[in-house]
This record gives structure tokens, sequence and C-alpha cells, in this order.
């Protein structure tokens, strides 16, 4: 079993990164057989979509950039979930983030690879009300269309799902409290 984080930051080793680290070691305590990896979409050249359709007749992107490298790693059939971490750029995701949503539409049109996996979104703002949720929604929105199961914050709240903000050093020891591993990866 595989969870991927996707570090929708184009900084590396800041906040983001750290928080999907933080969600991932907190599955990894939970259940010791989950995989996890994060992919950083910083080291990736990934542009927007174009619609024109050549992902509809096969998993490959028309566009020679690096999302076509990504496909064997989410195309994974031991892929339990995917944390989608963002910053907080103008109220919504980053446009790393946005341009990699879209080109994830190859693996609804090629069978809808991610159905009924798990998807859980953390959003980072550079204030405490930052845009976050909305952040998640739109991520979620994109999760949403690929039929994945959405997760929230969990229990007391459930809430969308987590929101940090970086001008709190607190923050991400916050995280272990808004992503903790569903109970549906338990029931393999």
């Amino acid at each position: 079993m595989k969870i991927i984080g996707i570090n929708g930051s184009p900084r590396k080793n800041q906040t983001t990164q750290k928080s999907l680290e933080t969600c991932l070691d907190a599955a990894r305590k939970e259940l010791d057989r989950i995989e996890t990896e994060i992919i950083e979409l910083a080291d990736l050249n990934i542009r927007g979509c174009l619609d024109c359709g050549y992902c509809k007749k096969q998993l490959k992107c028309k566009q020679e950039d690096d999302l076509n490298s990504l496909i064997p790693t989410l195309s994974d059939k031991n892929i339990a979930g995917i944390i989608i971490g963002t910053p907080v750029y103008l109220g919504t995701m980053t446009s790393q983030c946005k341009a990699f949503l879209d080109r994830s539409v190859l693996f609804r049109r090629n069978g809808f690879i991610f159905r009924n996996k798990v998807g859980g979104v953390l959003a980072i703002g550079g204030v405490r009300n930052g845009g976050q949720e909305l952040t998640i929604q739109a991520v979620q929105a994109a999760l949403m269309c690929h039929d994945m199961i959405c997760v929230s914050d969990g229990l007391n709240t459930c809430h969308f799902g987590a929101t940090l903000f970086s001008g709190d050093k607190a923050a991400l020891m916050l995280t272990h409290l808004a992503f903790r591993p569903p109970k549906i990866l338990d029931d393999e």
C-alpha cells in the first residue's frame, strides 16, 4: 500500500514539504506497511493542459514535458491515497499545482485510475485566514472529478482538510492532528 504526496509549491524544503512529510510520517506510524513518496513539482516542468484530446486514446500526454515521467508512479495499482499540498497564492492553489491537476485528466480519461483512492489536501497560507479553505475546496473539486474519496481533517472538527499558515511556528506541529490516516486504509 502506498500514499503519494504531491508538493505543489514552487519552493523546495519549505512549509508545504515539511507538512507533507509530517502527514506521511503519521500514516507510516499508523500502518507500518505503508510506503510513501513525495513528488516535488518544483523540480518538474509541467505546462498547462491544451485539451488536445491526445490522452483520450492512450495513457500519455502529447506535450513533451515532465508529466509523462510521472505516469508510471501515479498509475501504480498499489497507491491507496494521494495527499496534495499547496501554498495559497492569491486565494487559491499555485500555478504548478493547477497545471498538474489539469493534466491529471489523462488518468480520468484512461479508466478513472484514481477512482476510489483516498485524496487529502493541505493548504498553507501566509496568514491564518489566507484562503486555505477555498484552496482546499478547489483541489478537492479536481479530486472529485477523478471519483476519489476526499477526506476532511477528521474528528472532532471534520473541516475540509489541513489548513496551515507559515507565519506560525506551531503550524507544523498541528499537522499531525489534521491528517490522521483514514480508517478505510485498514480494510485490506
